[in-house]
């Protein structure tokens, strides 16, 4: 008996030592290794992921990304925006809207259907989504942060679903 568990915690640290690594060699290949271990070890699926899996997860960033960038655009239409920047508030709200009803479920679909590049094509597209709603603010942009965090998501994603290629 004392041996089966031994066995039993042998096993299960060499696939948790297994599965770390394909998330470490994975992120190796992304422009932001750090960025992407984080978010991965983050996520409970992750440690039986293959990297299908860990695409999935990083596309699921993405979408939480978008809908927390939507939820700060919605509240500074509320607000009191400067002059001129509530109609680039409501460019980004359609940029972000497009993330989420667009990007997000045809990368997820294409992930699932062994269709990579369209995945690849949808992270993409999400990180220039977020470009060009900074670009729409004539001057400082409100959303900078959510902007720079949208595309570095996006660029580790679509590395990631590239190893697939």
């Amino acid at each position: 008996m004392t041996n089966l568990k031994l066995l039993s915690l042998i096993l299960c640290t060499l696939l948790i030592s297994t599965n770390a690594n394909v998330i470490e060699e994975t992120c190796k290949k992304t422009p932001n290794p750090d960025l992407c271990v984080h978010y991965l070890q983050a996520d409970p699926h992750s440690s039986d992921a293959d990297v299908t899996g860990l695409a999935l997860i990083m596309v699921n960033v993405i979408k939480t990304k978008a809908n927390t960038s939507l939820t700060k655009i919605h509240q500074l239409l509320q607000g009191n925006p400067q002059p001129g920047q509530k109609e680039a508030l409501n460019s980004c709200s359609g940029r972000y809207n497009a993330i989420l009803v667009a990007d997000v479920p045809q990368a997820i679909s294409a992930l699932k259907k062994g269709d990579p590049k369209f995945a690849v094509n949808s992270a993409n597209d999400a990180a220039i989504e977020a470009t060009s709603c900074e670009k729409s603010f004539s001057g400082k942009s409100p959303l900078t942060n959510e902007n720079n965090s949208m595309n570095d998501v996006a660029a580790v994603t679509a590395a990631i679903v590239k190893i697939l290629l």
